[in-house]
């Protein structure tokens, strides 16, 4: 019996795991919690962000229970630099004291997270949820995406799509409906929507176009996505070519393409 048990335990492939948190008492006491969970690694401690981003790059960790609130970068930046630099993204687990930020932990982080002060049975919940994820071996865009996914479909029929945008060190949702434009710039993706401007995790506007819905959005330019239902004016230019004017705050000019001059004529009855 001694010795199905003992196999068993062996069967856990560790779960390499790091923590960062400013304060020195949370760390310790999540180290501790941690102790009691045999497949769990602690295998590096930091007190900042850029101390996270540093560990995650030295030792490419499975799961990192990672502090919301930290002076300087935040938890939310972290991710946001880890995108940037285009590492792998590890599964995390956010730690706040606050409930209002654990909402939008939730929205960025397919994992968990858990609110201070620790409760064991919830950072059990935390880390079944990161063996399950860890199990399924999907990337991180994957789990991005799948989530977004998630978040946009509802139970009572098909919401508007959601778009993960990095802003100002946060990842936020948005609605696909209140994007205005998308465009390509210094090889990221730039999202103009209604409220907040930023840019996107998809790599190029085709990806970002098959992810969205389709008869809301058009490619005017190969630099451009546009959402149809934004388009102010549709300006004529010279050569019998055409100019969109956009319903942003700057009333964005957008060239369109003497290729898709059909398709705006077919879209728009000119």
């Amino acid at each position: 019996m001694l010795e199905d048990k003992s196999k068993s335990l062996h069967n856990f492939m560790p779960i390499n795991t790091i923590i960062v948190d400013d304060e020195k008492p949370a760390r310790d006491e999540l180290a501790f919690l941690l102790k009691g969970f045999p497949e769990v690694n602690v295998i590096g401690q930091g007190k900042n962000g850029v101390e996270a981003v540093a560990l995650i790059k030295e030792h490419s960790p499975d799961l990192v229970f990672l502090d919301v609130q930290m002076p300087g970068l935040d938890g939310f930046g972290v991710l946001k630099k880890l995108v940037e630099r285009k590492m792998k993204v590890p599964h995390v687990v956010f730690a706040t004291a606050f409930d209002h930020y654990a909402v939008q932990a939730f929205d960025v982080n397919a994992v968990d997270y858990v609110l201070k002060p620790f409760d064991k049975a919830r950072i059990a919940k935390a880390i079944t949820r990161a063996r399950k994820a860890l199990d399924t071996q999907t990337t991180a865009a994957d789990r991005l995406e799948q989530l977004v996914n998630q978040l946009g479909a509802s139970r009572f029929g098909t919401q508007p799509v959601k778009l993960l945008v990095n802003s100002q060190q946060k990842l936020l949702l948005v609605d696909s409906e209140s994007v205005i434009f998308a465009t390509i710039a210094a090889g990221s993706i730039l999202v103009h929507a209604r409220d907040l401007e930023g840019t996107s995790n998809y790599r190029t506007l085709e990806e970002m176009h098959a992810a969205l819905d389709s008869d809301a959005f058009w490619r005017p330019h190969r630099s451009f996505l546009v959402n149809i239902h934004n388009i102010k004016e549709v300006v004529p230019w010279f050569k019998a070519s055409y100019m969109l004017k956009m319903n942003d705050k700057k009333q964005t000019e957008i060239p369109v393409s003497r290729a898709q001059t059909k398709r705006l004529r077919e879209l728009f009855k000119l």
